[in-house]
């Protein structure tokens, strides 16, 4: 199993209207894609100067699945995000794999 992982660190002024737009929409959009069996998202529990920072993860049963999911489907559901959001909700990911 692989977790795609996306960690985004988003600005306190859009924190409550950008985790209920994820619950709502963004993650359920992911989730229809029929790559992901499993999602959830976790507060990053560190002190920060700016922002708060989410971990939100995507379990994938294999890399090839993965790897066609970013092809075929990560670029429009990347795009919609950074429209709606921009600088205010910036977003890197990582791969994990489950042992």
């Amino acid at each position: 199993m692989i977790i795609y992982n996306v960690t985004v660190n988003v600005e306190n002024d859009v924190r409550e209207e950008w985790l209920q737009w994820m619950k709502q929409k963004h993650i359920p959009d992911v989730m229809a894609t029929g790559y992901f069996v499993e999602n959830k998202i976790c507060k990053v529990l560190v002190d920060e100067e700016q922002g708060t920072t989410y971990s939100v993860q995507y379990t994938c049963v294999s890399m090839e699945k993965l790897k066609e999911y970013q092809q075929k489907c990560a670029p429009a559901l990347q795009k919609h995000h950074a429209d709606k959001y921009g600088t205010k909700a910036l977003a890197f990911r990582t791969l994990l794999e489950v042992l």
